[in-house]
């Protein structure tokens, strides 16, 4: 495809978007500050007007602080109406433990506080699931939809890289801010996720960032922290080895691995293939 084409499917993109949600009229976006809902959060303001486009950030200990500041600066930069609710999915026995469905279990968490809110507002809940992420395992996906929640980014036709580049062309700094899942998703399944757990997660790729290294993760194992970062990063990490080796085991760690595979985003569902 050449860029004049990409450019086309992209503007075909976007008209569709903008038609979709005039379609819903009012919309409460479901917002992590991650560049899907990032962007879809922008365009359903842009589109909607903030009387009929609320953004809605879930706080819970899943979600880093980091992540949750940023939700909160876009929110001022981009003059959205913003709202912050508690969920509670860490009191949920089902998703404490931690099996395949967990995800299930977050997003029931997350529109039980956004069903409410759409209802006052006369909205419909929408999220920012794109085609790509159709293909990997989300039964999140599943339990918003079974509550009433749309995805008009899928409806639309955008791909990740396509919000990036919709992102990018619309100035939106979020175009290539690195995947940040929730951090439950460094705890292998099967291992309980507790506040302690995450909070520890958490600390270790905090420690990460303040040492330069942007794209990474923490995966959990009990006393052993695998870290993965992009191929390219590797030898950058190794170079610094004592200081991240410090850095990491200074959150509880007793032994900090790295995976020479490189960062994967979603790798701990390899655990569902047969």
């Amino acid at each position: 495809m050449t860029a004049i084409e990409r450019s086309d499917e992209l503007d075909v993109a976007l008209d569709r978007l903008r038609v979709e949600l005039r379609e819903l009229e009012s919309v409460v976006v479901a917002f992590s500050g991650g560049a899907d809902s990032a962007f879809l959060a922008y365009v359903a303001n842009q589109t909607l007007g903030r009387d009929r486009c609320t953004v809605l950030t879930a706080v819970s200990p899943s979600l880093a602080t980091s992540e949750y500041d940023d939700c909160r600066a876009l929110a001022a930069e981009w003059g959205l109406t913003w709202i912050h609710l508690e969920t509670t999915e860490l009191e949920n026995i089902d998703y404490q433990r931690n099996d395949f469905d967990r995800c299930f279990y977050c997003k029931t968490a997350l529109m039980d506080v956004v069903e409410p809110i759409a209802s006052d507002h006369g909205a419909v809940a929408v999220l920012g699931v794109n085609l790509d992420d159709l293909d990997d395992h989300r039964p999140g996906q599943r339990a918003a939809s079974e509550r009433g929640a749309q995805f008009p980014l899928v409806d639309s036709g955008f791909t990740k890289q396509m919000v990036r580049d919709a992102s990018h062309r619309l100035g939106l700094r979020t175009w290539d801010k690195p995947a940040a899942a929730c951090l439950s998703s460094r705890v292998p399944y099967g291992t309980a996720v507790t506040i302690s757990v995450l909070s520890r997660v958490e600390r270790a790729e905090a420690a990460l960032h303040e040492l330069g290294f942007r794209e990474l993760r923490v995966r959990h194992y009990d006393e052993t922290a695998r870290i993965e970062v992009p191929l390219s990063t590797i030898d950058a990490l190794i170079k610094r080895r004592i200081e991240v080796v410090d850095a990491v085991s200074a959150c509880g760690y007793r032994y900090v691995t790295l995976d020479l595979e490189g960062l994967r985003s979603g790798n701990l569902n390899a655990a569902l293939e047969p």
